[in-house]
C-alpha cells in the first residue's frame, strides 16, 4: 500500500492516474466477478458516481467482468445506496461501486459489495484480495459476459423510501417545506430533487450537475456549507441539505443558515424513529437483539454523545461498533437494530436496507419536522451539548506502543480497543485510529466544551510526537 492507493477488503481508493489505474480497477473487478461467480451468481451490478474519471474506470471494470464470464448490471450514475438496493433486487452475487465518496477530486476508488448489499469485510474481502493478486482466471471467446442496463434503479429506490412505514408522507406533504439542497456536482443531482418533490417540498437547490467538478470540497462538514447556509437564508428554507458525491452522507443546515454537524442527522434520525414511531411496527431483521424488549441503536466509536442521548431519551439501548460502515451495519444486523448509523452523517434504516442512506435521511428529518412541529434549531436545542474536536498526524509503523503509553496516562478511562484506542469517562471521550482512507492518524475528542476536548488532543498528540 503506498501514500495514496488505499486497500482493504472491502475495495481500494487512490490517485487517478497515479496509481488507480484501468489496469488495476479491470483486474480487481475481474477478481471480484470470479468470487460471485464461484458462489453460484454470475451477476455483478456496477454503478458509479460523477467523477470525471468514472466512465473510464466504469469502462475498465466492465471489461474486467466480461472477460471472467460474469453478466454486468449497469446503473450508471447512482447514489451507493441505490447500487446496494439493486444488488438485493437483482438477486446478484455482488456490486461494485465506483466512488471515492468524499475524497478530494482526484481521487477514486472501488467499493465492493456481497450479495446481502453490504460491503464485503473479512474472509469474503481477503479472497477476492488474494484472486486479484494471483490474477483471476479469464474465459475463452465463447464464454465472454454479456451488460444489462437497469434505467429504474433510481426510481425503485424512491419508491420503497416513500413506502416506509415510518415515514408519514401525508404528514410531509401537508407542511409544504421549502428546502435548500446542495449535491456538490456528484451523483446526488439525479436522486435528491426528485425525492423531495415527491415530499411535497419547494426546492431551492445549487450543484445539482452531475458532472463531477466539484464547486468545494466534496465533503459536507460545517466549513464548506457556506453556499448551503447562504441558501438557506435568501429561500426562508425550512432546512439545507448537503450530501457527498456518492449521496450516503447527509448533512444538515438549520433554518437560521447556522450548519449543525453531521453528529446530528443521525440523533435527529433516531428521535424520529423513537419519538415518532409509525403506528404500523416494522419488520425486524434477525439478529439477537430482535426478539423485543428495547428498540437498539447502533453507531460507532467516533459517534457523537448526541446521539447516544437521543437512543437514551427514547427509550431505546445504544451499541458502538468499530469505525467503518460494514462493521457498523454487521452490528445492526447482529443485534436486529431498529435504526443505526455513523456521526459522519450516514443514516442506515434496516427496514429498507442495512447501509447509508441520504434519501433515507431527508426522510427521517422531514418526518420528525412535521410530526413535532419545531424547527431544527429547537430540536438541537432541546438536547445536551458537546463539542468535538478532531486532528489528524502522519501515521507510524507500529501504533501498539503509543496505545500503550496513553492507557498509563489514563488509568480511570474506560478502555475500548477493537478499532485503534477509544478511551472514555462521563461526558466525554478521545479516540485515537489508524485512518482506512488515508495514512495518517485521527483524533478525535468530545467534551462538553471546546478547550476540554482540546485538551485531550493535545495530550494524545504528544504521545506522537515524542
Amino acid at each position: 500500500m503506498s501514500d495514496t492507493l488505499m486497500i482493504s477488503v472491502s475495495g481500494m481508493r487512490g490517485i487517478v492516474g497515479k496509481d488507480l489505474t484501468p489496469e488495476l480497477v479491470a483486474r480487481h473487478a475481474a477478481a471480484l466477478g470470479v468470487w460471485a461467480a464461484r458462489a453460484g451468481r454470475p451477476l455483478v451490478v456496477l454503478g458509479r458516481d460523477a467523477r470525471t474519471s468514472g466512465p473510464m474506470f466504469a469502462r475498465a471494470a466492465t471489461a474486467g467482468l466480461m472477460s471472467v464470464g460474469v453478466t454486468v448490471i449497469d446503473v450508471g450514475i447512482a447514489p451507493t445506496p441505490t447500487v446496494q438496493l439493486a444488488v438485493e433486487h437483482h438477486h446478484a452475487g455482488a456490486g461494485l461501486i465506483l466512488t471515492a465518496s468524499h475524497n478530494p477530486i482526484e481521487w477514486n476508488a472501488l467499493k465492493f459489495v456481497g450479495p446481502d448489499g453490504i460491503f464485503l469485510d473479512g474472509a469474503d474481502g481477503i479472497q477476492v484480495r488474494e484472486l486479484a493478486e494471483a490474477g483471476p482466471p479469464r474465459t475463452g471467446w465463447d464464454g465472454v459476459g454479456a451488460v444489462r442496463e437497469d434505467p429504474d434503479a433510481i426510481t425503485r429506490h424512491l419508491d420503497q423510501v416513500l413506502a416506509l412505514p415510518l415515514i408519514d408522507v401525508a404528514a410531509i406533504r401537508a407542511r409544504r417545506f421549502v428546502v435548500a439542497l446542495d449535491c456538490v456536482r456528484g451523483a446526488g443531482g439525479t436522486t435528491m430533487p426528485a425525492l423531495l418533490e415527491r415530499l411535497g417540498c419547494t426546492v431551492r437547490a445549487i450543484n445539482l450537475e452531475t458532472d463531477g467538478h466539484f464547486p468545494r470540497p466534496p465533503e459536507p462538514v460545517p466549513e464548506n456549507l457556506g453556499d448551503l447556509s447562504r441558501l438557506v437564508q435568501e429561500s426562508g428554507a425550512a432546512v439545507g441539505f448537503a450530501v457527498d458525491p456518492d449521496v450516503d452522507r447527509l448533512a444538515l443546515v438549520d433554518q437560521r443558515g447556522e450548519p449543525i454537524g453531521e453528529d446530528y442527522t443521525l440523533a435527529l434520525a433516531v428521535r424520529s424513529v423513537l419519538e415518532f414511531p409509525s403506528p404500523v411496527p416494522p419488520p425486524r431483521r434477525a439478529g439477537r437483539g430482535s426478539g423485543g424488549g428495547e428498540p437498539v441503536v447502533v453507531a460507532n466509536l467516533s459517534t457523537s454523545l448526541v446521539v447516544e442521548d437521543a437512543t437514551r431519551l427514547g427509550g431505546g439501548r445504544f451499541v458502538r461498533a468499530p469505525v467503518g460502515e460494514a462493521n457498523v451495519a454487521r452490528a445492526i444486523r447482529d443485534e436486529g437494530a431498529l435504526i443505526g448509523g455513523e456521526g459522519n452523517g450516514g443514516v442506515i434504516l434496516p427496514q429498507l436496507h442495512i447501509g447509508r442512506d441520504a434519501p433515507v435521511g431527508v426522510a427521517l428529518i422531514l418526518h420528525l419536522l412535521a410530526g413535532s412541529g419545531r424547527s431544527v434549531s429547537e430540536l438541537v436545542g432541546g438536547q445536551p451539548t458537546y463539542r468535538i474536536v478532531k486532528a489528524k498526524a502522519p501515521r507510524g509503523n507500529d501504533l501498539a506502543p503509543v496505545y500503550k503509553r496513553l492507557r498509563t496516562r489514563f488509568p480511570d478511562a474506560v478502555v475500548d480497543t477493537r478499532d485503534g484506542l477509544r478511551l472514555a469517562w462521563d461526558g466525554r471521550w478521545v479516540h485515537v485510529r489508524p485512518s482506512g482512507t488515508e495514512p495518517i492518524v485521527r483524533f478525535i475528542a468530545e467534551a462538553p466544551t471546546r478547550e476540554a476536548a482540546e485538551e485531550l488532543i493535545t495530550v494524545c498528540r504528544e504521545f506522537f510526537s515524542t
